[in-house]
């Protein structure tokens, strides 16, 4: 059953779809999965093309958005877009610490939750395009772990594109979680640098936050446990275009005088809080790293034996001297499932998953040496979230891809680029600019 709405400019569709869990057994269980269809509402009765977006994660649900902003309303002047809820997010059957007891015992969901990587959304969406499009290929855009779909897409099934375009998500075809790391926390540390270089004062207001945390124990409202090893991956926020900003002023409210001496302030924690809690994502946590996994060799907590490995981000070491602490920035550790309610249920499945070495290839090498598909790109300079080096090596194994490579923008380019940034994509991909 569908819903038609309006809101201004466009007219919405609510489209719910039922698929496998399991593509290769298809007359067993199904799923739901949900998608928000947006066309221009003076073209609404017009037979366009499809696009269908992939958002970034894993684990996000797609863009909520109202009207035509960011890279939409360049998308509308052209296509009927379909906003994707990848399988477990979004209003699509759920996969979180409340539903996922239902499949049984910690075993029982790691085996569930290998079904909701990049290869199994793909093929979702392979099951729904004949429904919509009466068979023609549709375009897609890739965000981030959306662009990593996109090449999922290339490599199995290249005859349902029309064409594909890649924002800041270029996956390396072959490296191990492991070599995802080592690459990513010297990427970390030059955006901590710079953030430094931009706001010389927010040294010792880290260091001090630090310090607090190393010497009291901190819980937020909401439950989770705030420890100094939390309080450093709100570096996270450095990957994005307004993010250094962000944590500066984040930073500049974190005390507050009482009767005890200085505290955590409520506004800082109340922030905190939402920037650190997975209750909304957690498949982003649980299967993280289960993205990079193509063989026989369990990521086994990746990002977490891999910072041994750079001991300029202890920060007990740090506070021993006098140096600037170092954030971290999107990595998945052992102590999150810990630390945050939301998480604390599903730590054994976790570790099932870390473990795990039946993990399938995600990519196609010969196809994509093959590839037909016209293909565009954007690569940021020093992508915090995926490795520059990584993204131009994989570029450059897709025959015909163009890249447009760029330190105009971060890692949220399309949203802060909009219609310019997806205006340049499609015509590098129709070989127009």
């Amino acid at each position: 059953m569908t819903a038609t709405y309006r809101q201004p400019g466009v007219v919405l569709t609510d489209r719910r779809f039922t698929v496998p869990l399991d593509h290769d057994d298809p007359t067993g269980e199904k799923i739901e999965l949900y998608a928000r269809e947006v066309v221009a509402g003076e073209k609404a009765q017009q037979n366009l093309p499809w696009l269908v977006y992939l958002q970034g994660g894993p684990g996000f649900g797609a863009n909520r958005f109202v009207g035509r902003p960011a890279w939409l309303g360049r998308a509308l002047k052209e296509f009927r877009v379909l906003l994707l809820d990848q399988r477990g997010t979004g209003h699509s059957t759920p996969a979180n610490r409340q539903t996922l007891p239902l499949r049984g015992g910690p075993a029982e969901q790691a085996d569930y939750l290998t079904h909701f990587r990049h290869d199994s959304i793909v093929r979702d969406c392979e099951a729904i395009r004949p429904r919509l499009t009466g068979g023609a290929p549709w375009t897609v855009l890739g965000q981030s772990f959306g662009g990593f779909c996109a090449v999922n897409y290339l490599s199995t099934a290249p005859e349902g594109l029309a064409a594909a375009v890649i924002t800041g998500g270029l996956p390396s075809l072959d490296a191990h979680a492991d070599d995802v790391y080592r690459a990513a926390y010297p990427r970390i540390e030059r955006k901590v640098a710079a953030h430094y270089a931009r706001y010389p004062q927010d040294v010792e207001r880290a260091r001090r936050i630090a310090d607090h945390l190393l010497h009291h124990e901190v819980t937020l409202p909401n439950g989770y446990r705030l420890t100094v090893e939390a309080f450093q991956s709100l570096g996270i926020l450095l990957g994005g275009g307004e993010g250094s900003h962000r944590l500066h002023f984040l930073l500049e409210e974190a005390f507050v005088r009482t009767p005890n001496g200085p505290a955590l302030s409520d506004a800082f924690q109340e922030e905190v809080q939402g920037l650190l809690s997975y209750a909304g994502h957690p498949l982003y946590a649980l299967v993280h790293e289960a993205i990079y996994g193509q063989d026989a060799r369990p990521t086994n907590w990746s990002a977490e034996r891999v910072r041994a490995e750079f001991p300029q981000f202890d920060a007990a070491k740090t506070l021993a001297g006098d140096g600037p602490l170092l954030f971290t920035g999107e990595s998945i550790h052992p102590w999150m499932f810990e630390t945050d309610p939301a998480l604390r249920p599903l730590r054994e499945t976790a570790e099932l998953l870390a473990a795990r070495t039946d993990w399938t290839p995600l990519y196609d090498s010969a196809r994509l040496a093959a590839n037909e598909v016209p293909v565009a790109a954007a690569v940021y300079h020093d992508d915090m979230y995926v490795d520059t080096a990584h993204s131009l090596d994989t570029a450059r194994s897709i025959r015909g891809l163009r890249t447009w490579v760029t330190d105009e923008f971060e890692h949220d380019g399309v949203r802060a680029g909009g219609p310019r940034v997806l205006d340049r994509l499609l015509a590098l991909a129709r070989d127009e600019a």
